[in-house]
């Protein structure tokens, strides 16, 4: 499958403190969608394409108040397509099934993982991967959910060398 990534980076504050922020969203991204292959089964379309917008809190807030309801900003939001269902895409065409929208604001997720003591590159990975499972359909709004879309995020991040997002720091 062909993976298309549009990345946007209108906060340039990303760059400056991931100089390699570019390739990091490509390879969170790529793990990710490779992760949805085995889900789609026989239904993978020939390519997808991802926009992925390294925005500041301040875009990230306005999204959040006017698509979601909640006056703050947040670390990752993702706008799904459902326009065009995958198995519902033509094999064989040329055009990218869209998946849709992930946004990063820069000032929380830059917070969160000083906060975590984490590196910000594996919290960095860890929003888009979260971020393109729910472009894919995975959601944690329920205890259920969650269980099934944390150990995928989990053994995605493994097999980019980040620990567990979720394990409880000694």
């Amino acid at each position: 499958m062909k993976q298309e990534i549009e990345l946007s980076i209108p906060c340039k504050r990303w760059s400056e403190d991931l100089p390699e922020v570019e390739r990091l969203v490509e390879t969170a991204c790529g793990a990710a969608l490779s992760a949805g292959e085995a889900v789609w089964g026989t239904g993978v379309p020939d390519a997808v394409e991802i926009s992925v917008v390294l925005a500041d809190d301040e875009t990230v807030h306005t999204l959040n108040r006017q698509y979601r309801g909640i006056d703050k900003p947040t670390n990752v939001l993702s706008f799904p397509i459902e326009a065009v269902p995958i198995e519902d895409s033509e094999a064989g065409s040329a055009a990218p099934v869209l998946l849709g929208d992930v946004v990063l604001g820069f000032e929380t997720v830059k917070n969160e993982a000083a906060l975590a003591g984490k590196p910000l590159t594996h919290h960095v990975s860890h929003l888009i991967v979260h971020g393109v499972l729910h472009l894919l359909g995975y959601d944690h709004e329920t205890d259920h959910d969650a269980a099934e879309m944390e150990p995928m995020e989990t053994a995605i991040l493994a097999r980019l060398n980040i620990p567990d997002p979720y394990a409880i720091a000694d």
